[in-house]
């Protein structure tokens, strides 16, 4: 073998490595997804986010097929006491050795525009889009009733 073609396996194989340690370094636990009913056009996700490396990271994205828009959202109250839903564009930090909850009433997935009545029992195809770890697949139990 060339030193040229040693390098470039070293390489393939750093490279490899690298990507699959990224990917092991968030970790989605308890998620589900929810809609209002049959006929709701919107809808929610909700899970434990946990950063296991010794990096900073910040899910800055997420996307799906299920909806015709995906955001990354939050609550914020007035002065009024009413609560209303805002875009949160820079995402959400994950602190390293942290975990980040996105929870009914404060951050969440928000699926806008529905394809179809999200149905119990089925799963949502989710991608989670971080700044450090890349995207990350998940695959969200509809609990209708939690």
């Amino acid at each position: 073998m060339t030193l040229k073609s040693t390098l470039l396996a070293t390489l393939a194989a750093l490279s490899f490595t690298s990507g699959a340690m990224a990917a092991d370094a968030i970790v989605v636990d308890d998620a589900y997804a929810r809609s209002s009913g049959k006929s709701a056009k919107a809808g929610a996700a909700f899970m434990v986010i946990e950063n296991h490396s010794d990096t900073d990271d910040r899910l800055i994205g997420v996307k799906s097929d299920v909806a015709g828009r995906v955001e990354l959202h939050t609550h914020k109250v007035d002065e009024n006491g009413v609560a209303q839903m805002i875009h949160v564009e820079e995402g959400f930090a994950i602190p390293a050795g942290e975990t980040h909850l996105l929870k009914r009433g404060g951050d969440h997935v928000m699926f806008m525009g529905l394809n179809a009545p999200f149905e119990q029992g089925s799963s949502v195809a989710v991608t989670l889009i971080f700044e450090q770890a890349g995207e990350v697949v998940v695959e969200i139990p509809v609990d209708l009733e939690r």
